[in-house]
């Protein structure tokens, strides 16, 4: 057989044979006088062994074991197919898990890249009409607070958002986020700060909430996520936004002060 008719034979390209040739599963037959490879029935079982094998999940790297298995009792596999069933199990936990958010982020129309913990509380504000500067800012920034948060964190910055989604504060945070979205060239600095005295008696002690842990449950280190946090807004606000947020920033630190 030449290796068209191999590769027929066995349901796999020709590509697929060389590959195997070049891994070592299935060794490379002499050539005839032709300079063709000359196939015979025992390199289709070979080929076809390999398949069933890679149906398995076995590893290409781990094939020759079971292939030139000489007396094929099977006894150098028992631990091969222990390792394929729990890598099996781990994979279909993992995917039981991905199905969940999966179903989490479509029950809130969420998009796929914001993370599922907090997707309730984001399809609120971007369901409520806000600016959509503002909406995306909240889903970038939401991307890095949970990154940043880990595991640990989660918890804690998931009860923020719903704190600040809740009926009795997201009035005042779509009316914050409205106002903030309007800072631009125009704006006077007496108007600047007029915004941010008035950001920080409405959502102040929210804010400064999210840092204070106890022993049952401990703040997350959000050292990196405040820099990044930094570092986004001075690329995406505008400079009058920018005095805004370093405003509040002054009046939050000048209300924890000793």
């Amino acid at each position: 057989m030449r290796s068209g008719e191999l590769a027929r034979l066995a349901g796999v390209t020709v590509r697929t044979l060389r590959h195997y040739h070049q891994v070592g599963v299935v060794a490379e037959p002499d050539r005839d006088s032709n300079g063709y490879r000359a196939y015979d029935v025992h390199d289709l079982v070979r080929v076809l062994r390999v398949r069933r094998l890679a149906a398995l999940g076995v590893p290409l790297e781990r094939m020759p074991g079971v292939l030139d298995d000489a007396d094929g009792d099977g006894r150098g596999t028992v631990d091969l197919l222990d390792d394929l069933d729990r890598e099996l199990a781990d994979r279909m936990d993992r995917i039981a898990r991905q199905r969940e958010v999966i179903a989490r982020l479509r029950d809130h129309r969420a998009a796929p890249d914001v993370p599922p913990e907090l997707a309730p509380f984001l399809a609120v504000f971007a369901a409520a009409g806000l600016p959509a500067d503002v909406v995306r800012l909240d889903r970038d920034q939401s991307v890095l607070l949970a990154h940043f948060a880990g595991e640990e964190g989660m918890a804690r910055l998931a009860r923020f958002y719903e704190r600040l989604s809740g009926p009795a504060l997201f009035p005042v945070v779509a009316a914050v986020s409205d106002a903030f979205s309007r800072l631009g060239p125009q704006t006077t600095d007496e108007e600047i700060s007029t915004f941010a005295e008035t950001f920080a008696a409405a959502l102040g002690p929210e804010i400064g909430g999210l840092g204070l842990g106890s022993e049952e449950d401990p703040t997350p280190d959000l050292g990196d996520a405040v820099e990044m946090l930094g570092r986004h807004t001075d690329d995406v606000l505008n400079p009058q936004q920018r005095r805004a947020l370093q405003r509040l920033a002054e009046i939050l630190e000048a209300a924890t002060a000793p």
